[in-house]
């Protein structure tokens, strides 16, 4: 398969920094944002982070579930995170945002070039983060 065939996919793959956890994602991605809030720079040690937004039905864990932990952010916002490497692995928040589970596109193995992108919550952004893009912006 050609990067531009992997790259239109309709299946992406993707794991954790040791591997020991690893996921698919059946079916487009459409919704990408790189969220700056307070609590994903925490998450991800950087200035934003970047995920994909897909129906909680076409993400699952295929491997290294055991290894998943739960780590409750905020109200009802779970974050889920492999307990060996520490990677992000999922974003839930099945009360605000039902039926749709969030990755991080950082932990993508396979091709993958988002048709829109957005910022969200730039309000918080760190200081010393400049936006340097057309993307769409949200507080």
């Amino acid at each position: 398969m050609t990067i531009e065939e992997q790259i239109m996919s309709t299946e992406y793959k993707g794991s954790c920094l040791c591997g020991q956890v690893r996921y698919s994602v059946a079916g487009p991605i459409e919704d990408v944002s790189h969220c700056h809030c307070s609590m994903c720079r925490k998450a991800h040690g950087a200035a934003f982070a970047t995920y994909a937004n897909v129906p909680a039905a076409a993400h699952r864990f295929v491997q290294g579930g055991e290894r998943l932990r739960v780590f409750n952010s905020s109200g009802h916002t779970e974050r889920v995170f492999c307990s060996v490497c520490g990677s992000p692995m999922l974003w839930r928040n099945p009360v605000e945002f039902p039926g749709i589970a969030s990755f991080p596109l950082g932990s993508l193995d396979t091709p993958f070039r988002p048709p829109v992108e957005r910022h969200i919550f730039v309000g918080s952004k760190a200081v010393w983060h400049q936006i340097g893009d057309a993307w769409p912006q949200s507080q």
